[in-house]
């Protein structure tokens, strides 16, 4: 009996031990014990992955050797990937190093960069010096024949590495989530470009606009047969799920707002990206100067609940205007502060804006909000060092540039730039009064509505937010400005924003998830780092002999009784 009681026990514990298994393997949970909960996956991100049956690879250019900094952003995207993976067993990930084993490496490099794979110079203080490292902050997906580039780290103005990697964590889980959603889920709205009223020409948006093609479907759309078949224009109209009007130059006709208006009333979402400013050149003087321009818009926008103003604002915080001197062969260009080039961000919580960069703007106006029942929400406002000026007024380079590095240098004198932020972009939500309610319009229509279904609009005072600029003829990316090389953030509020207008603000609202990234002062650091290494080193040691000394001492003292 004593022989089978160690074999009952041993069967026992092997049988508890596959039951164990058993049920671990049928009841499978992860646990997030995070504050912040970074590592529990939305269920917007979920729903990218929910249909997928079949493979999707993905390569992160994460590996290798790179500043410690970046080292957290691997360990995060890490993380985060396996969340996807134990979603979905389909998503198979992979780590690799674009330049490992590469005899040419300025050859793969010169590759990188032709596939929009632009690799990150940083800086970064280690130990009291400071090293410059290249990183390749993206990762490629694979799905069916697609392949979608997946942008992992955040460049916004004016930020040290710490904050560029926090804002890359905070914006990871979107980054992947939109993605997968780009090679999964098929496009199913539709965007209509209005043109016939002096709109941007088709370059100067190319970019932005090819870039929606990849969530949406994109068409051009004119009023042109408005006078003619009123009631076919707006019925051609509201196949669309969004209008947008980038810039326009010529006056809107009383029926052209009346389609337009009637639209918004069938639940017609709009973006306006408007200049109500025009410059000209004095054919005396050979002076430029700002004038107002009349889109016969006025109405239209007061009764929704908005003025844009006839005027232009300059802004302290604004972006450089590079100007040329000398003849054309030896010219030079330099870098001039330019304060009707405002540098705007938006409002905290939106996530339009959550975690966006800045986003220049060139000669906007101030939009005033009036009261009414709509919904108003200010996604750009200028720094609080703005202001307003009225035109008609002259901008004249030479007397505005000295002015302007005075300003830099010196800060402005008091009263002058005080007042506070002005709003440069407002989003209306609810339910539209008709602009022609209690008035006799301009032609007729047999389903003429006074009150609108819930829809939205967005109103942005300056039609050069969506204009890209042109290299040898050719349309470069939305926010990048070749002549200072920096970036700006008006493709991703652009984008935002549309994505909120249609409603696909499950991915968006993914912004707003708040992670809290520690990380070691560098000072401390390097000042500290002697002791810290001691204490790692010693203090196990020490803890061992004192914890050997205890047992040994009670070990003598019991055998000894």
């Amino acid at each position: 009996m004593k022989t089978q009681k160690p074999i009952v026990i041993l069967g026992g514990t092997l049988l508890l031990l596959v039951v164990m298994n058993w049920i671990a393997s049928e009841v499978y949970t992860r646990f997030d014990l995070t504050q912040d909960q970074r590592y529990t996956l939305s269920e917007a991100s979920k729903n990218t992955l929910a249909s997928v049956d079949s493979p999707i690879i993905v390569d992160v250019f994460l590996k290798g050797s790179f500043p410690p900094e970046f080292r957290r952003l691997q360990v995060e995207t890490r993380q985060l990937l396996e969340e996807f993976s134990a979603y979905n067993p389909n998503l198979k990930v992979a780590f690799v190093d674009p330049l490992e084993g590469e005899d040419d490496r300025a050859a793969i490099q010169q590759q990188l960069n032709s596939f929009g794979l632009t690799p990150a110079q940083v800086e970064v203080q280690e130990n009291g010096k400071l090293t410059t490292e290249l990183v390749y902050p993206w990762a490629l997906a694979y799905y069916n024949g697609k392949t979608v580039k997946i942008p992992l780290l955040k460049n916004q103005l004016g930020t040290s590495t710490e904050e560029r990697v926090t804002n890359s964590l905070q914006n990871l889980e979107y980054a992947f989530a939109d993605g997968f959603s780009k090679l999964t889920q098929p496009k199913r709205r539709k965007v209509a470009v209005l043109k016939g009223n002096g709109q941007l020409d088709d370059r100067y948006i190319a970019d932005f606009f090819s870039t929606l093609r990849d969530y949406y479907f994109i068409a051009p759309f004119t009023l042109d047969s408005v006078a003619a078949n009123p009631q076919g224009t707006l019925a051609s109209m509201q196949e669309y799920d969004l209008i947008v009007s980038a810039q326009p130059t010529e006056t809107f006709s009383e029926a052209e707002k009346y389609i337009l208006d009637q639209y918004t009333m069938h639940g017609g979402a709009s973006l306006w990206l408007v200049d109500m400013t025009q410059q000209q050149t004095d054919t005396v003087s050979g002076n430029n100067f700002a004038f107002g321009r009349d889109l016969n818009l006025n109405d239209f926008f007061f009764k929704y609940g908005i003025r844009v103003n006839p005027n232009l604002v300059k802004d302290i915080y604004s972006a450089p205007i590079v100007l040329a001197s000398g003849n054309e062969r030896e010219a030079q260009y330099n870098r001039y502060p330019w304060l009707y080039f405002p540098l705007v961000g938006g409002a905290e919580g939106h996530p339009i804006v959550t975690n966006t960069e800045a986003v220049k703007l060139e000669y906007a106006s101030v939009i005033d909000t009036l009261p009414n029942t709509i919904k108003k929400t200010v996604l750009l406002e200028t720094s609080p060092l703005s202001k307003a000026v009225g035109l008609p007024t002259p901008i004249d380079y030479d007397e505005e540039i000295p002015k302007n590095l005075k300003l830099v240098n010196e800060g402005p004198q008091q009263g002058d730039f005080n007042s506070g932020p002005l709003p440069l972009a407002v989003l209306l939500e609810g339910s539209f009064t008709s602009v022609y309610n209690n008035r006799v319009p301009p032609l007729s229509l047999p389903n003429r509505k006074n009150s609108s279904d819930p829809t939205k609009m967005v109103i942005v005072s300056d039609g050069n937010v969506i204009v890209n600029q042109l290299q040898e003829g050719r349309p470069i990316e939305l926010g990048f400005d070749k002549y200072t090389g920096t970036f700006f953030g008006n493709k991703e509020f652009l984008l935002n924003t549309v994505n909120y207008l249609l409603d696909d603000s499950g991915l968006i609202n993914i912004r707003t998830k708040e992670i809290a990234v520690p990380f070691l002062d560098p000072q401390k650091t390097a000042e500290q780092r002697t002791l810290w290494q001691l204490l790692n080193v010693l203090l196990p040691l020490v803890l061992l002999g004192i914890i050997g000394f205890v047992f040994h001492f009670f070990r003598t003292r019991s055998f000894r009784r």
